[in-house]
């Protein structure tokens, strides 16, 4: 397979680490070993008799009956956990996917949710999100583009980076074309629990659909990116065979720690989610007062869920503006052309306490360059 390089990971090996004051991460503020532990009477001493041996190529047992639990109707036996979303995501298109065939893609997106398929020899249609007073997506365009060899249709909700979310009649909608033409739906739910109105929250496709996929990780809404733990949940038989059996080809299992503290995290899911919605919750009031300020500048949509969002840029060039602002002041956001092309967003993340600090140092920077009003 040869693949184009990854331009988003690309420019966060170049930035990520020398950067002093990130506000575009995608993910929630972690925590350190210790304090995972402590949540659960006597998990420090079982963490330290976890066996370093081999685990389960499907994942452990109770780690997948503790992920099984987060959704309606799927049992430990329909969870397959990989190393990351990122493997999910490269295996599942490898598994189900040949060339030639049609694939469906909610844009923008992480890039491997198109790339992948794209580099299996697959035809790509972008199913684009509308950037009008609210960030809008029209399902007459998918009814339109569906074609006889579609095989998959990629969906992302919450969305990244908008964080824009779909109407639970809108996915029922997707479903049943699915269901009536016959592809699979895999559906990236990484911000899944981030709603800012618990009202909002889909239900995951793997519930309502039998040949939907649904993608979970602990990186994003749980903030503990350093586990590398995410899943695919599946009511498909075949599917989960085919994508168990790639697997073997690519990590064939997962790391014991990691898969122990999962569990934890998982079973104080309430804890850990409440805490990161909080800091949204604040992050947000600081973005939005901002964003007033500099409407002049930026058009700003305040999104449904999630750690992230895609402000638009109204003035210049977003690549020349971000590396200005990094060079300057080491404060990192991300261009959102290397989401997608031509676009003059970027991506700023709040999921994290040091956001403040970020956005001082930003406007700081807007002020001193005479930006404001």
């Amino acid at each position: 397979m040869r693949i184009e390089p990854f331009r988003l990971e690309r420019y966060f090996a170049q930035h990520e680490f020398s950067a002093p004051y990130l506000l575009c991460c995608s993910d929630c503020g972690s925590m350190s070993i210790g304090d995972l532990l402590q949540m659960e009477p006597g998990a420090e001493e079982k963490f330290r008799e976890t066996w370093l041996g081999y685990t389960e190529s499907q994942g452990d047992p109770v780690l997948r009956e503790a992920i099984a639990r987060q959704y309606e109707g799927i049992s430990a036996d329909q969870v397959l956990v990989h190393s990351g979303a990122e493997e999910a995501i490269f295996n599942a298109m490898n598994a189900l996917l040949k060339p030639g065939d049609h694939v469906i893609v909610l844009y923008p997106c992480y890039q491997s949710l198109a790339e992948v398929a794209r580099a299996i020899g697959c035809e790509i249609t972008y199913w684009k999100l509308e950037n009008g007073p609210d960030w809008q997506l029209d399902l007459g365009f998918l009814e339109d583009k569906i074609r006889p060899n579609t095989k998959l249709l990629v969906i992302n909700f919450p969305n990244n980076p908008t964080g824009y979310l779909l109407g639970k009649e809108d996915l029922t909608r997707i479903s049943r074309l699915s269901q009536y033409h016959g592809f699979y739906v895999f559906s990236d739910e990484v911000y899944r629990w981030l709603e800012y109105d618990d009202k909002d929250r889909l239900p995951s496709i793997c519930e309502i659909n039998e040949s939907g996929l649904t993608l979970g990780v602990m990186s994003k809404s749980f903030g503990l990116a350093g586990l590398r733990i995410g899943w695919i949940a599946t009511q498909n038989r075949e599917v989960y065979r085919k994508l168990a059996t790639y697997k073997d080809y690519t990590t064939i299992c997962n790391s014991a720690p990691s898969e122990f503290l999962s569990v934890i995290a998982l079973n104080h899911k309430k804890q850990i989610i409440d805490r990161n919605l909080g800091i949204i919750s604040d992050n947000i009031t600081r973005l939005n007062d901002f964003f007033k300020k500099y409407d002049h500048l930026f058009k700003w949509t305040q999104p449904k869920a999630g750690p992230i969002a895609f402000p638009e840029l109204l003035k210049g060039r977003i690549g020349e503006f971000c590396e200005n602002l990094v060079s300057k002041t080491g404060v990192l956001l991300l261009p959102g052309d290397l989401y997608a092309e031509g676009s003059n967003h970027f991506r700023i993340g709040f999921g994290r306490a040091t956001m403040t600090a970020a956005l001082q140092k930003f406007q700081e920077y807007l002020e001193a360059e005479g930006m404001g009003k």
